[in-house]
């Protein structure tokens, strides 16, 4: 793999932990900085996981290109997520109990993975961010969510990911039967706003499945 294996750990430790959340920084970001965001979410009982980009960098152009382009970068971080959920499997966290949250790039890269490899998740955050590729290649897509819950939020405009985009990419995952919560914020800018993690934590985090021991 083209990304070396370098994940940072926050939160409850994973062999103790029943859920684990998986945060992926955007272009030009740190693991360290997308795992602070979990103070504005309730994930007190998750273990905690970013993985860093090489050159802190997922891909190297827009994800609006050829998906071409973009490789052989893009498959690596792919196979870099897949290595981390396959490691969390092992060390005793079900698929329905890993969580995503995705910022930008991390969002778009957030979303593919999770669609490519669709399954019951515990829930999907993507803070503006679309699926990949110049054109959206659904044959890329050939399992479903069984209703997992995905929350995009997004602003309008947004200099680097289009709303139509953003909007074209939530129909899908709803026809993947995920359960897709999608929140336009008019010039919010490119940020991760307060609105933005309220809604995480009402529609993705809001539940909490009762404990082993209960």
């Amino acid at each position: 793999m083209l990304h070396e294996k370098n994940f940072k750990y926050s939160g409850k430790p994973v062999e103790n932990a029943e859920k684990a959340l998986v945060m992926i920084h955007g272009r030009g970001g740190f693991a360290e900085e997308i795992l602070q965001i979990s103070g504005h979410l309730n994930v007190e009982d998750f273990a905690l996981v970013a993985p860093q980009a090489n050159n802190n960098s997922w891909y190297p152009l827009s994800f609006l290109a050829p998906e071409e382009q973009n490789q052989p970068w893009l498959n690596s971080a792919l196979e870099m997520l897949l290595l981390l959920e396959s490691e969390l499997n092992e060390k005793g966290i079900s698929s329905e109990n890993i969580y995503f949250l995705g910022f930008s790039q991390g969002a778009c890269l957030t979303l593919e993975y999770v669609t490519r490899n669709a399954k019951k998740y515990g829930g999907v955050v993507a803070i503006i961010g679309g699926l990949i590729g110049e054109k959206v290649n659904t044959g890329n897509y050939i399992t479903d969510f069984d209703q997992t819950p995905i929350f995009i939020g997004t602003s309008d405009p947004d200099a680097h990911v289009p709303l139509e985009r953003v909007e074209h990419s939530a129909e899908i995952l709803k026809n993947k039967n995920a359960r897709v919560e999608l929140r336009i914020y008019k010039d919010g800018g490119h940020a991760i706003l307060k609105e933005e993690m309220g809604v995480a934590n009402s529609f993705i985090f809001g539940y909490t499945k009762p404990s082993k021991e209960a």
